[in-house]
Protein backbone atom coordinates (compact mmCIF):
# COMPACT_ATOMS: atom_id res chain seq x y z
CA UNK A 1 0.00 0.00 0.00
CA UNK A 2 1.14 3.21 -0.92
CA UNK A 3 1.81 5.78 1.87
CA UNK A 4 -0.19 8.36 2.58
CA UNK A 5 1.16 11.61 4.48
CA UNK A 6 -1.75 13.09 7.29
CA UNK A 7 -3.20 15.61 5.14
CA UNK A 8 -4.03 12.99 2.39
CA UNK A 9 -5.87 10.80 5.18
CA UNK A 10 -7.28 14.01 6.18
CA UNK A 11 -8.46 15.06 2.71
CA UNK A 12 -9.63 11.62 2.04
CA UNK A 13 -11.85 10.93 5.30
CA UNK A 14 -13.11 14.27 4.81
CA UNK A 15 -14.17 13.81 0.78
CA UNK A 16 -15.86 9.97 1.75
CA UNK A 17 -17.69 11.69 4.25
CA UNK A 18 -19.24 14.17 1.43
CA UNK A 19 -19.89 10.65 -0.83
CA UNK A 20 -23.22 10.32 1.34
CA UNK A 21 -23.99 14.24 2.27
CA UNK A 22 -23.69 17.14 0.67
CA UNK A 23 -22.56 18.56 3.22
CA UNK A 24 -20.07 18.16 6.10
CA UNK A 25 -19.54 19.64 9.28
CA UNK A 26 -17.15 19.20 11.61
CA UNK A 27 -15.11 21.34 14.53
CA UNK A 28 -11.01 21.33 14.40
CA UNK A 29 -9.79 20.20 17.28
CA UNK A 30 -12.01 17.23 17.47
CA UNK A 31 -10.91 16.15 13.90
CA UNK A 32 -7.43 17.13 15.21
CA UNK A 33 -7.96 14.16 17.82
CA UNK A 34 -8.99 11.32 15.61
CA UNK A 35 -5.87 12.47 13.34
CA UNK A 36 -3.62 12.89 16.48
CA UNK A 37 -2.50 16.04 14.97
CA UNK A 38 -2.67 19.50 15.55
CA UNK A 39 -5.59 21.81 14.49
CA UNK A 40 -3.52 23.71 11.96
CA UNK A 41 -2.92 20.76 10.09
CA UNK A 42 -6.37 20.50 9.55
CA UNK A 43 -6.65 24.28 8.55
CA UNK A 44 -4.19 23.31 6.06
CA UNK A 45 -6.03 20.64 4.47
CA UNK A 46 -9.22 22.57 4.35
CA UNK A 47 -7.43 25.44 2.78
CA UNK A 48 -5.36 23.93 0.05
CA UNK A 49 -8.14 21.10 -0.83
CA UNK A 50 -11.37 22.35 -0.59
CA UNK A 51 -11.22 25.68 -2.58
CA UNK A 52 -13.89 26.80 -4.99
CA UNK A 53 -11.56 25.93 -7.95
CA UNK A 54 -11.81 22.38 -6.47
CA UNK A 55 -15.78 22.90 -6.46
CA UNK A 56 -16.09 23.26 -2.88
CA UNK A 57 -17.49 26.14 -0.37
CA UNK A 58 -16.51 26.31 2.91
CA UNK A 59 -17.79 28.15 5.70
CA UNK A 60 -16.46 28.75 9.29
CA UNK A 61 -17.62 30.22 12.46
CA UNK A 62 -15.10 30.68 15.47
CA UNK A 63 -15.64 30.41 19.44
CA UNK A 64 -16.27 27.78 21.20
CA UNK A 65 -19.45 26.61 19.43
CA UNK A 66 -17.51 26.94 16.30
CA UNK A 67 -17.21 24.55 12.66
CA UNK A 68 -16.30 24.18 9.60
CA UNK A 69 -19.01 23.37 7.00
CA UNK A 70 -17.59 22.26 3.81
CA UNK A 71 -20.20 21.68 0.61
CA UNK A 72 -19.26 20.43 -2.42
CA UNK A 73 -20.99 23.05 -4.81
CA UNK A 74 -23.46 21.61 -7.10
CA UNK A 75 -23.49 23.64 -10.49
CA UNK A 76 -26.53 23.30 -12.51
CA UNK A 77 -25.27 22.88 -15.87
CA UNK A 78 -22.41 23.04 -18.01
CA UNK A 79 -22.31 26.95 -18.93
CA UNK A 80 -23.07 27.69 -15.21
CA UNK A 81 -19.60 25.47 -14.00
CA UNK A 82 -17.77 27.47 -16.91
CA UNK A 83 -18.89 30.59 -16.24
CA UNK A 84 -18.38 29.86 -12.38
CA UNK A 85 -14.82 28.76 -12.81
CA UNK A 86 -14.31 31.64 -15.68
CA UNK A 87 -15.31 34.12 -12.65
CA UNK A 88 -13.06 32.80 -10.38
CA UNK A 89 -9.92 33.00 -12.30
CA UNK A 90 -7.38 35.95 -10.42
CA UNK A 91 -5.38 38.12 -12.68
CA UNK A 92 -2.51 36.15 -11.23
CA UNK A 93 -3.00 32.24 -11.77
CA UNK A 94 -0.82 29.72 -9.73
CA UNK A 95 -0.07 26.23 -11.31
CA UNK A 96 -1.44 25.17 -8.69
CA UNK A 97 -4.72 26.80 -9.20
CA UNK A 98 -4.88 26.37 -12.69
CA UNK A 99 -4.24 22.35 -12.17
CA UNK A 100 -7.31 23.08 -9.77
CA UNK A 101 -9.39 24.37 -11.96
CA UNK A 102 -8.15 21.79 -14.82
CA UNK A 103 -9.12 18.76 -12.10
CA UNK A 104 -12.55 20.51 -12.06
CA UNK A 105 -13.41 20.92 -15.75
CA UNK A 106 -12.27 17.46 -15.99
CA UNK A 107 -14.44 16.00 -13.24
CA UNK A 108 -17.55 17.86 -14.35
CA UNK A 109 -16.73 15.87 -17.64
CA UNK A 110 -16.29 19.40 -19.59
CA UNK A 111 -13.02 18.18 -20.83
CA UNK A 112 -11.11 14.70 -21.25
CA UNK A 113 -8.24 13.51 -19.24
CA UNK A 114 -5.92 13.67 -22.45
CA UNK A 115 -7.08 17.54 -22.71
CA UNK A 116 -6.94 18.58 -19.12
CA UNK A 117 -3.51 17.01 -19.10
CA UNK A 118 -2.22 19.05 -22.22
CA UNK A 119 -3.75 22.11 -20.36
CA UNK A 120 -1.71 21.69 -17.73
CA UNK A 121 1.46 21.22 -19.75
CA UNK A 122 0.67 24.27 -21.21
CA UNK A 123 0.76 26.03 -17.65
CA UNK A 124 3.25 24.83 -16.36
CA UNK A 125 6.07 26.80 -15.11
CA UNK A 126 9.40 25.69 -17.75
CA UNK A 127 6.56 26.63 -20.17
CA UNK A 128 7.58 30.38 -20.09
CA UNK A 129 10.68 31.28 -20.87
CA UNK A 130 13.32 32.88 -18.45
CA UNK A 131 12.40 36.28 -19.89
CA UNK A 132 9.28 36.04 -18.89
CA UNK A 133 8.78 38.09 -15.63
CA UNK A 134 5.06 37.66 -15.17
CA UNK A 135 3.64 33.55 -16.12
CA UNK A 136 0.91 33.96 -13.33
CA UNK A 137 -0.51 36.40 -15.26
CA UNK A 138 0.01 34.89 -18.46
CA UNK A 139 -1.27 31.61 -17.40
CA UNK A 140 -4.78 33.30 -15.95
CA UNK A 141 -5.13 34.62 -19.58
CA UNK A 142 -4.71 31.39 -21.28
CA UNK A 143 -7.13 29.85 -18.38
CA UNK A 144 -9.70 32.44 -19.28
CA UNK A 145 -9.44 31.85 -22.99
CA UNK A 146 -9.20 27.70 -22.60
CA UNK A 147 -12.59 28.29 -19.85
CA UNK A 148 -14.29 30.94 -22.73
CA UNK A 149 -13.56 28.58 -25.53
CA UNK A 150 -14.99 25.45 -24.08
CA UNK A 151 -18.42 28.22 -23.74
CA UNK A 152 -18.97 27.78 -27.35
CA UNK A 153 -17.96 24.45 -28.72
Amino acid sequence: MQNQNMSDLIESYLKNVLLSNETVEIRRSEIADQFNCVPSQINYVINTRFTIQQGYVVESKRGGGGYIRIMKVNLVDEMDVLNTLGDLIPPQLSVREANHLLQNLYENELISKREAQMMALMMEKDTFPVSVKNGDEIRSIMMKKLIDNLKYR
